[in-house]
């Protein structure tokens, strides 16, 4: 090789490699821009998304995350946002999507759009502190790999749909502070993965499925319903349950039979209709909050543990409760 073309050919290597490739300088995927434009525009082009900026890269734009290897968008993150109007129909266009986010946004407003169910590869649904409404739709059964569905503090009506048990990996569920009514669907009993169950602020009524009975909670939340019956089935000696609120229902139960897991740090059951003694197990609880207020309750409060380290507020009023830290029995 001709030594004159040497320092030419190292120029021209060098060139090349100083200059960033084009999937290194800009790693957007071009139909995920054009979706996330799109669904820029449609809520009006709000402030919150200034940087979507169609001349920019948008891995880089505001609450939006992608994948490193595929750099295709896997979540948007929308929260305390001043934004009107509708969730847009295009979020259903972004393929690999694993969390979709649109939380604490007070003027967004309708029904949850049938295009997620698109969403084949969605994990995360939180849908939370707005203002949408209608029924909860039947098409969520679709997202089968959903683990969290969070459809808490909104206006949803109607039932609970049965067919969210088809939902093979969902571990957590909240439908608190809506106005949903009917009964908690018997098929709830055929989760598999369930841990946490939120349907409290409701007005839910009936009872509550024996089925729930076999599965393997960490939290149980209930409370401020209209629901009845029977509920000491959900407790048990080899439980792993670390929170219980059953407050303000109709339960009806002898609580003396119960026996509680060691795992248990919070138990509300305050506001119900639970008759018997308070059992011995109680105070083998390493309990960080109890009340078993406005109940049937009679007999002598265990002594020990952290039951007498509870107000009286607690534990009256009752039928005829008594002991520390309430007056002692006659």
């Amino acid at each position: 090789m001709n030594s004159s073309f040497l320092p030419i050919l190292y120029l021209s290597l060098f060139l090349f490699l100083s200059f960033p490739s084009p999937s290194h300088s800009l790693k957007c995927n071009p139909n995920d821009k054009k979706v996330l434009l799109k669904i820029k525009n449609d809520l009006g082009n709000p402030y919150h998304l200034a940087s979507w900026d169609p001349n920019t890269d948008c891995c880089d734009w505001y609450v939006v995350e992608c994948d490193r290897k595929t750099n295709r968008i896997n979540a948007l993150t929308v929260f305390q946002a001043n934004i009107s109007g509708q969730i847009p129909a295009a979020v259903g266009d972004l393929p690999f999507l694993e969390t979709l986010q649109f939380h604490h946004i007070t003027n967004l407003t309708g029904t949850i759009p049938h295009t997620i169910t698109k969403l084949i590869n969605l994990k995360e649904l939180r849908l939370s502190f707005t203002n949408l409404s209608g029924p909860i739709p039947e098409f969520l059964s679709q997202l089968k790999n959903l683990t969290l569905l969070e459809l808490n503090y909104n206006q949803f009506t109607g039932t609970i749909p049965p067919s969210l048990s088809e939902l093979p990996n969902l571990s957590e569920i909240y439908l608190d502070r809506n106005k949903l009514t009917g009964q908690i669907p018997e098929s709830f009993g055929k989760f598999r993965q369930i841990q946490n169950l939120y349907l409290s602020h409701n007005s839910l009524t009936g009872p509550v499925p024996k089925s729930l009975g076999n599965l393997k909670f960490t939290t149980l939340d209930f409370s401020r319903n209209k629901l009845e019956g029977d509920v000491s089935f959900l407790f048990g000696k080899n439980k792993k349950i670390r929170l219980i609120d059953f407050s303000r229902n109709t339960f009806e139960f002898d609580i003396s039979k119960v026996e509680f897991p060691e795992s248990l740090t919070w138990l509300d059951l305050n506001h119900n209709r639970i008759f018997g003694s308070l059992p011995e197990g109680l105070k083998d609880l390493q309990l960080q909050n109890l009340n078993v207020s406005y109940n049937r309750l009679c007999g002598q409060i265990p002594q020990g543990g952290k039951l007498q380290s509870f107000d009286v507020y607690s534990y009256l009023p009752n039928k005829c409760l008594c002991g520390s830290p309430l007056p002692a029995c006659k």
